[in-house]
């Protein structure tokens, strides 16, 4: 009866809302519009190659075929966990000295992290005592333990696991990674550890040392290059898919059964700002594996899932204004958990510039838990289930991904298409489009291109090299390397380079030489003040001058380098040339806007620079650091 009622209830709440069909959405859209094109001012199209519309309702869900699949079944596009979201908290530990990195992850372990990730010095194997000494006190079967040490995997996996076996620990309850990948060391070092049939062979080894222990993973495929060179997401999933796809085939012709290759896979994804489409890229990454997979005719789907570790990128991160790196990791993490991460590594905000700091590392730990025991992420399995945007965005990530992927097989494989310059060449391709809007501020790096702390200065301090692109080719390369880099450098090494200027001479100040109408002077001593300051300079506001002369002697008393006219376009006819003649040679004078009707106009007036919303930011800020003498 009580059930009855309540049905009751909701038929009448919703009778008071009824239907509205998409057509009569529409009209009302074209109305508003005025004439103006639909697909150029509501259509996204975005840089992975598909449009977005501007909104989706439920009549686009029907032709998903995965919609009706439960969480835990094949293809997994749902997640493979069906009853919790739970993944676990990892952070890496750099191992200097072993024992303190044993007390360190003692320490970590007892605030939280559940998973560690010991990045071991690669010019030389550990030995079985220095790993015991590492693991002292850790309890392996509760702890996921991940080693990074590139070509010692092989030495590393079998003394960890026979350490295990020592303590009478159950292999099948032991969880980590060796994270052999010497695709990757192709990837990064431009050659193989040793050479290309005995890499292989050692993967063959690796897997049979790991064989009795199904959540340990012997292998690594490290789609984080893709993401930290600048690549988009659909090539981030065909190129992750064609690298795992390529560990199959060369492992299966070697005698060994999909069925043990492909659970001993790890992948690690890195995870950027692009929020919705991040959760989408790890639901539609499930479905593309297990379908790869399955084409290799494994005995149970089973062997179909995907295990997925999760880091937050650094191509976004910024060494100015550094504390927003924690807003852009927060957003990445629930991303990731919400997309149905396996593991998780949230970046301190510091990584990138400095050795992180405790109170840097702990926040970065706090922000996995908080979104864990406070926002409980961890409780519902795939929360984005049923939103028809996210679920119409990881279809199309899957069909665009799968059609990049079949061209690099075509190619011959991952490998072969590396070798030949079709990957390293797609992805250059994305970098420079990426940096190009990094430059004219159509994609937004907060702090750096876009709204900076303007009294802020770098480290002078700072290792250098942090503002160039990593480039860890070796002397006996055999193919171009994928160089990894982050979209803010050029920026900071501009910012950087009149922090270096400001130690022997006056930081350059820009005046903001205001007049006229109050609302376009505001903005526009707004705009260009944003625009300088990404540059370093002081900036110099004003409220507004009733008089040019009043003006000309309140910049006179400050000397500035450069003079920006903040006024609105009808008044720049009568005193730009003024101002700009008046000044004469005292700073350089800079016009705010682009009055297009008049601009030849000024320009045959002796009015050289004009700043605006089209602006190349980056070059033109550039082109000022030469007319002061600072590069």
């Amino acid at each position: 009866m009580a059930e009855q009622k309540e049905k009751t209830k909701q038929a009448l709440l919703f009778s008071d809302f009824p239907p509205i069909s998409t057509e009569q959405w529409e009209a009302v859209i074209q109305k508003d519009l005025k004439g103006a094109d639909y697909a150029r001012k509501l259509i996204w199209n975005t840089r992975e190659g598909f449009p977005v519309k501007p909104y989706y309702r439920s009549e686009d869900l029907e032709n998903l075929s995965y919609l009706n699949i439960f969480p835990g079944n094949f293809p997994f596009v749902r997640g493979e966990r069906i009853k919790h979201n739970n993944w676990f908290v990892r952070q890496n530990l750099v191992v200097d000295d072993i024992g303190k990195t044993n007390k360190k992850a003692l320490t970590i372990l007892m605030n939280g992290v559940d998973s560690l990730g010991f990045v071991l010095d690669q010019r030389k194997a550990p030995t079985k005592d220095e790993i015991e000494q590492l693991m002292e006190n850790i309890y392996a079967q509760s702890v996921e333990v991940n080693f990074i040490c590139g070509p010692h995997a092989p030495v590393v996996a079998r003394h960890y696991l026979e350490l295990v076996k020592k303590y009478n620990r159950d292999l099948e309850l032991i969880h980590g990674s060796a994270g052999y990948d010497p695709i990757g060391r192709l990837i990064v070092g431009g050659n193989w550890y040793e050479s290309e049939e005995k890499d292989f062979d050692t993967c063959a080894e690796i897997i049979e040392a790991t064989l009795h222990s199904p959540h340990f993973r012997a292998l690594s495929v490290h789609a984080t290059h893709f993401k930290n060179a600048g690549s988009n997401l659909v090539q981030e999933l065909a190129f992750a898919l064609a690298y795992g796809a390529e560990y199959l085939t060369r492992l299966t012709g070697k005698g060994i059964s999909i069925d043990t290759i492909a659970p001993n896979i790890k992948f690690n994804f890195a995870i950027g700002s692009n929020y919705f489409m991040e959760i989408a890229k790890i639901r539609a990454f499930r479905l593309l594996w297990a379908k790869v997979v399955n084409a290799y005719g494994p005995s149970d789907v089973d062997f179909t899932r995907t295990h997925i570790h999760s880091v937050t990128t650094q191509w976004n991160k910024t060494i100015y204004d550094a504390h927003v790196n924690m807003l852009r990791t927060t957003t990445e993490a629930m991303a990731a958990i919400i997309g149905g991460t396996n593991s998780l590594t949230v970046l301190p905000y510091d990584a990138i510039f400095e050795d992180t700091s405790d109170f840097s590392e702990r926040i970065a730990r706090n922000q996995q838990l908080l979104l864990k025991e406070e926002s409980y992420l961890d409780k519902i399995v795939d929360p984005a289930a049923g939103s028809y945007y996210i679920e119409n965005l990881t279809d199309s990530l899957i069909e665009a991904a799968w059609k990049l992927f079949l061209e690099i097989d075509e190619a011959g494989g991952f490998v072969e298409a590396f070798r030949k310059g079709i990957i390293q060449q797609q992805i250059k391709t994305t970098a420079e489009k990426r940096d190009q809007d990094v430059a004219t501020r159509r994609e937004i790096l907060v702090g750096t291109n876009q709204y900076p702390n303007f009294g802020e200065m770098i480290n002078p301090d700072i290792d250098r090299q942090r503002l160039e692109p990593t480039d860890c080719s070796s002397d006996d390369a055999i193919v171009e390397t994928l160089k990894l880099y982050r979209g803010a450098m050029a920026f900071e090494q501009l910012r950087s380079e009149t922090d270096a200027y400001t130690r022997k001479h006056h930081r350059p100040k820009v005046f903001m030489f205001t007049y006229g109408s109050l609302s376009m002077r505001r903005a526009r001593s707004q705009f260009a003040g944003n625009f300088f300051a990404c540059a370093g300079y002081e900036i110099i506001d004003n409220n507004g001058f009733k008089t040019i002369d009043s003006g000309l002697e309140a910049l006179r008393k400050v000397k500035p380098q450069i003079v920006v006219i903040c006024a609105a376009d009808d008044d720049y006819p009568a005193i730009a040339p003024e101002i700009n003649e008046k000044i004469g040679k005292e700073a350089i004078v800079v016009v705010a806007g682009y009055p297009k009707d008049i601009v030849e106009e000024l320009k045959a007036k002796g009015l050289k620079h004009f700043i605006h919303v089209k602006s190349n930011v980056l070059e033109t800020l550039k082109e000022f650091q030469k007319l002061l003498g600072i590069k």
